[in-house]
């Protein structure tokens, strides 16, 4: 028996591997599914079954192209409704891998057809939990995001979350592992750890949601306060996982369309396509093509576009490092953005070298808004209200980024302004969106409040 978890930093991410005597199975797969083929061939595994835990809200799941490839039926478990052929599995059902069983808990709360698997061991142990969203390391699953789709409210939710814990993963034994869908940095839960693998017994120890003497109202309370919103592309990811996509080979073939500098100016104009610019922050501030919007590769590049571009369905034409279309295609794809037009061949330097226009964002140092920095001046802080709350510059105003699209129509287009983040990345998204709307009367602090030292500059804390 061999368990690989197959995590994606990206997306706090966690797919798992599952092979036992020539036999494998797959768990909630990621979008791009050859290097699960290849590891198959590999290791001359015949991929038995494609196991999902739920609706994915927050990536589009590979189940839909690995079962046309390995023709491995894909497995829901109790209640859940996709509109294309599956195994509908029962509450206990038994499913055989080589010399193993992956058993069937249906654990209704996060949504309402989320379901673990149990793993059984060829000894006929209970050896690990694969819990999905349903018990995460140090959190559970939010049970705001299926209300409308089950009818219920976040608190019906988190009832039924609630019992499906205390009666379905905290009866297991204290030393089966547990292997979650996701791990901190996900948008899933609000108090996720850093560590991807844990026990059912570590977890009734420190997980605030597993107390032994916690009632469903603590429960209820405690699991629903403090939620942030969802991000907008949530509803769409899932819509995808239970209705079918595109063929991500599809996707990659248009993506990798590169487009000279001149018929990439002509594909902007004629179909009004976002022009996303992937390269680093440092690099983007100093030249760009009018109207593009920075999200960086180097960052949480995936769910930052899911939260910042409204639509799913627009259109995208890259601009990356060269070398990097091929990853900015696929991580857009991972989270639902199918339509890539095709990328700058190039990249920017061949912009630059055709002679077309270019923009630039006003990028100061630290020395410099400290030398013109005084009481009253506004100051926009575009990080999280929890680092905001932490320290910040005495009277800037928290603004986060992922809320820009609504407090940007509230901005002063004749007030100058400062506009920063912890270390660049999120205040040059933040920069490209605001020049994109209109808005030149501000100036980015580079290196973002951590490269603040200068004792002109007031710190406070909420």
């Amino acid at each position: 028996m061999q368990i690989e978890q197959i995590y994606t930093g990206c997306l706090a991410q966690g797919a798992y591997y599952i092979t036992s005597n020539g036999e494998g199975a797959i768990i909630d797969p990621l979008r791009e599914v050859q290097p699960y083929l290849d590891r198959l061939e590999r290791d001359n595994v015949k991929l038995k079954y494609i196991f999902e835990t739920h609706f994915h809200a927050d990536f589009v799941s590979g189940h839909l192209d690995l079962s046309d490839k390995t023709k491995a039926p894909i497995v829901y478990g109790p209640e859940a409704k996709p509109e294309f052929d599956f195994i509908s599995a029962k509450d206990g059902q038994e499913f055989n891998v080589g010399k193993i069983i992956l058993k069937v808990l249906h654990t209704p709360g996060h949504t309402m057809e989320s379901t673990c698997y149990l793993l059984i061991d060829e000894y006929g142990k209970e050896h690990a939990l694969f819990s999905g969203d349903t018990l995460f390391i140090g959190d559970v699953g939010r049970p705001d995001l299926a209300q409308k789709a089950a009818h219920m409210t976040k608190e019906e939710l988190a009832a039924t979350l609630y019992r499906s814990l205390r009666t379905k993963v905290m009866t297991l034994p204290d030393e089966v592992i547990v292997y979650p869908a996701h791990g901190a940095g996900s948008a899933c839960g609000k108090n996720m750890s850093k560590e991807t693998i844990s026990t059912i017994g570590n977890q009734k120890q420190f997980n605030y949601a597993l107390r032994a003497n916690m009632t469903e109202a603590e429960f209820i309370k405690e699991v629903t306060e403090g939620l942030l919103p969802a991000p907008a592309y949530f509803s769409a990811n899932v819509a995808m996982n239970k209705k079918g996509y595109e063929s991500y080979d599809t996707v990659l073939g248009n993506g990798m369309r590169a487009l000279s500098p001149e018929e990439f100016e002509v594909a902007a104009g004629e179909t009004g396509a976002l022009i996303l610019d992937t390269r680093n922050n440092i690099d983007f501030y100093k030249g760009f093509i009018p109207q593009s919007i920075n999200i960086g590769l180097s960052g949480d590049f995936a769910p930052w576009a899911g939260s910042l571009i409204a639509d799913v369905k627009q259109e995208i034409l890259l601009v990356t490092d060269k070398g990097m279309e091929e990853e900015a295609v696929t991580r857009l794809s991972r989270v639902g953005f199918d339509n890539v037009l095709g990328h700058l061949e190039g990249g920017f330097e061949s912009w630059e070298k055709a002679g077309k226009e270019i923009d630039q964002v006003d990028r100061i140092s630290p020395d410099e808004f400290a030398g013109s920095y005084s009481a009253g001046h506004k100051i926009i802080d575009v990080r999280k209200e929890s680092e905001y709350d932490a320290q910040h510059i005495q009277d800037a105003e928290n603004m986060p980024l992922a809320d820009i699209n609504t407090w940007i129509k509230d901005i002063d287009p004749k007030e100058h302004f400062y506009i920063h983040c912890a270390g660049g990345y999120r205040s040059m998204m933040a920069a490209s969106i605001l020049l994109s709307r209109g808005y030149r009367n501000f100036s980015e602090i580079k290196g973002g409040i951590s490269a603040i030292t200068n004792p002109r500059v007031p710190m406070t804390k909420s």
